[in-house]
């Protein structure tokens, strides 16, 4: 893919991170809408991410690494360099920079909170906190069994 320049007053880290996570992007050989359908986020905020006018989140990042099929020790590399990237990243003038503690919320336009971190794909979630799959059904089909056993009893106890 063609990609469009960077602007010229992006830091570094930016600059160094857009271009390491535009390569690995082209090495899974997906098209944006391909790699919008493979993860949570859309082909726009994919193409946000790719052109540096907005941080990816660190799922976002995540996601593309697991795509390409990156070893451990380098997509924790890649989350190094989206560290030094987002801190160094330029934010609009409505968005101040989160405290370097990293303890405070950024704030948006009216107060809102500046959310770095959407909402998370069931498949990145972490594994104690994702339900069981089934666990519903099967308390269904055991109390479905149960009814039919007690009508099975009710009935045998009637004709007898």
């Amino acid at each position: 893919m063609g990609w469009q320049p960077l602007p010229d007053d992006l830091p570094p880290e930016v600059r160094h991170f857009v271009e390491q996570l535009r390569l690995l992007k082209d090495r899974t050989g997906l098209s944006l809408v391909s790699l919008g359908a493979r993860t949570a986020y859309s082909k726009s905020s994919w193409h946000r991410y790719l052109n540096a006018t907005q941080p990816p989140p660190r799922q976002a990042v995540a996601a593309l690494c697991r795509i390409a099929g990156l070893a451990d020790t380098e997509a924790e590399r890649f989350g190094v360099r989206w560290e030094l990237a987002v801190q160094a990243w330029p934010r609009p003038a409505a968005l101040p920079a989160k405290p370097a503690d990293g303890l405070g919320e950024a704030e948006g336009p009216g107060g809102e909170e500046y959310e770095d971190d959407p909402t998370l794909p069931w498949w990145d979630t972490p594994e104690e906190t994702r339900r069981r799959p089934g666990g519903r059904l099967l308390l269904y089909a055991v109390l479905l069994l149960f009814l039919m056993l007690v009508i099975a009893v009710v009935g045998v106890l009637a004709l007898g």
